[in-house]
């Protein structure tokens, strides 16, 4: 099992890491829409939320030698299910016609007040 983690992604919020790989597969942490520079929410729009969120999940992908075509399921909670479209459009946008299992729900709340937490499984 082997921790993965950088720093062009938001450090993690409590006991955790940003992704563990094992053998071939990545799970990584839910991200949210947190400027890795600042630690801090990036704004309180969820078109900025989700963009960050998946430049986050990115980054991480990357650092376990890893990309969004690698993923083969994904989970996202949102605060709001009215902002599924949006959501929808911009989380197509960065897989580019990949299109993993997933699953979307609402949630009554997020850490830090966020709008959209993402987490995903690939493999490798």
């Amino acid at each position: 099992m082997q921790i993965i983690e950088t720093d062009k992604a938001p450090k993690a919020i409590g006991p955790y890491s940003q992704a563990i790989k094992h053998n071939d597969f990545i799970f990584t942490a839910g991200q949210l829409g947190i400027d890795p520079a600042t630690g801090k929410l990036i704004d309180d729009t969820i078109e900025s939320q989700t963009e960050q969120t998946m430049k986050n999940l990115n980054s991480i992908l990357k650092e376990a030698k890893a990309s969004f075509s690698n993923v083969i399921e994904t989970t996202i909670f949102l605060t709001d299910l009215n902002n599924f479209k949006i959501v929808n459009e911009i989380y197509a946008k960065h897989l580019n016609g990949h299109k993993p299992a997933r699953v979307t729900v609402q949630v009554a709340g997020l850490p830090l007040g966020g709008k959209i937490e993402i987490k995903m499984t690939a493999v490798v």
